[in-house]
């Protein structure tokens, strides 16, 4: 089932439902399909749908222990925590499988900033969420300045090094914000640095941070960079 609303900046929630999954970045404009089956997880999707469709997607922070939470009021130990910045989402697609779980096409809105962490709900974990750091993240993606060449010629090496399934060339198709957007979020990159990326000022500074990870991502497997000798 799809819905065709386009989000406004009015629309967004300040009270925000979390899903915290290391390595599953999201970004504006972006499309991150979900598998959802844990069951607080169905409760947060489930009660999406009914109000707005809109959850937030965001890092748990190892780093930190639990008790280092932003803010919050009733800490679970068992609960991870998290990064101070996130990346909400609106429910653009769903299927509901034979066994019950969901699977779901989230579409990237606006990062938000979190202000206070609250009582979770039915199991999953809410926030008070700061969108107004981040409104320019609903404008369609301005030009800017990329390096095509170069983040091309690292993406190759990248993904062979990776054994990543993604074919090169299709890449080539995509505009300048897409080829960006797509590959921060696809390519397997630490928790950290998929942290910096979502946390990047402008798509300048994205696209130059990814052009970097790519070519360190190759020199991590002990494979030769371009113009390099074995």
């Amino acid at each position: 089932m799809r819905s065709p609303i386009q989000t406004r900046f009015e629309d967004l929630p300040e009270e925000l439902a979390i899903f915290p999954l290391s390595g599953a970045l999201l970004l504006p404009w972006g499309r991150l399909p979900l598998n959802i089956f844990e069951p607080r997880y169905l409760n947060m999707t489930l009660d999406a749908l009914k109000t707005g469709r809109i959850f937030g997607m965001i890092q748990p922070d190892y780093d930190k222990t639990p008790r280092e939470r932003i803010a919050h009021d009733k800490p679970t130990p068992d609960d991870p925590a998290i990064y101070g910045v996130g990346c909400a989402g609106r429910i653009a697609s769903f299927e509901e499988t034979d066994d019950g779980r969901l699977l779901i096409m989230l579409k990237g809105l606006a990062r938000f900033r979190i202000v206070q962490e609250l009582e979770g709900r039915s199991g999953y974990r809410r926030v008070r969420a700061d969108f107004a750091p981040f409104a320019h993240d609903l404008d369609p993606p301005a030009k800017f300045t990329l390096d095509r060449d170069k983040l091309l010629r690292h993406l190759k090496p990248y993904l062979e090094a990776q054994a990543m399934p993604v074919n090169a060339d299709i890449m080539k198709s995509l505009s300048d914000a897409s080829l960006v957007t797509s590959l921060c979020m696809i390519c397997p990159f630490d928790p950290r640095e998929k942290q910096a990326l979502l946390e990047a000022a402008d798509m300048t500074e994205r696209a130059t941070a990814l052009t970097k990870l790519l070519q360190m991502g190759v020199f991590d497997t002990g494979r030769p960079a371009d113009g390099q000798k074995q």
